[in-house]
């Protein structure tokens, strides 16, 4: 019983750690996953920024992909001429760049974290599987004497249930903060990711804030939650299945032998 316990504390800790590469490739998804930036079009008409920045939609989707471009290190000067208010000038202001410059180290940073959880996972994984494969310890004695394991994929299912409790409960916490009070959740995660104030922006005299107003960033954050949730339920629903069937298949076996 204490073996099978390690095994699951063991798989709980690599499922915690595959919840956060999904996590950040939702991120990814989210922000990138339409190379056409439909979505981002959607807000802009939602919240009227083209009107706003005196802009054809057109443009503003050229600043759009300028700059998704430079946040994914496939340009390395944010700045891009455009017609805004009635003049042709570049989009971007010195602040801006600065600002995007920390961000686009957050995303590169992002994807060193993806890469450390992938190891660790992996290495987690790896030792479960040698701890039941090779040491053939026994965990658990039935009443007849004979040596009785959790199957792997029982441990894994019951490891990511888990995990998944664990990491729903924090991202309920953060969810709640959210709906209760956007603007403080949001400046709280800039204070606390960023060490200068340069997300500190004056809506009067940068473009940048005016065509990602917070609205924007709330959709986002609900598009994120979204793609990760369908992520894992599907992950859960494909480990239950599995567990399932493969409980049932041994079942029928031993019934019919």
């Amino acid at each position: 019983m204490k073996r099978n316990m390690i095994y699951t504390v063991l798989a709980a800790m690599s499922m915690f750690a595959l919840l956060i590469i999904i996590l950040v490739t939702s991120i990814q998804i989210a922000i990138y996953g339409d190379s056409e930036y439909h979505f981002y079009q959607k807000e802009y008409e939602k919240y009227t920024v083209a009107k706003a920045l005196d802009m054809k939609i057109s443009d503003l989707m050229e600043v759009t992909e300028h700059m998704m471009a430079y946040l994914d290190g496939k340009e390395e000067k944010l700045s891009v001429e455009v017609p805004v208010e009635g003049k042709m000038q570049d989009f971007f202001n010195r602040q801006d760049r600065e600002h995007m410059a920390d961000v686009q180290v957050l995303f590169h940073k992002g994807r060193i974290v993806r890469r450390f959880a992938t190891a660790v996972a992996a290495f987690l994984l790896a030792v479960l599987y040698v701890c039941k494969k090779y040491l053939k310890i026994k965990d658990r004695q039935t009443a007849g004497g004979q040596a009785k394991q959790w199957r792997l994929r029982t441990i894994l299912f019951r490891g990511y249930t888990t995990a998944l409790g664990i990491f729903v409960a924090i991202v309920a916490v953060i969810a709640a903060a959210c709906v209760r009070d956007f603007s403080a959740t949001f400046t709280l995660f800039h204070e606390l990711i960023f060490t200068n104030k340069l997300w500190l922006f004056d809506a009067g005299t940068d473009y940048m804030i005016r065509m990602l107003p917070e609205g924007f960033f709330s959709d986002m954050a609900f598009r994120i939650l979204l793609t990760f949730g369908v992520a894992v339920i599907i992950l859960w629903a494909m480990l239950f299945i599995w567990n399932c069937m493969c409980n049932r298949k041994r079942s029928y076996m031993a019934k019919n032998r």
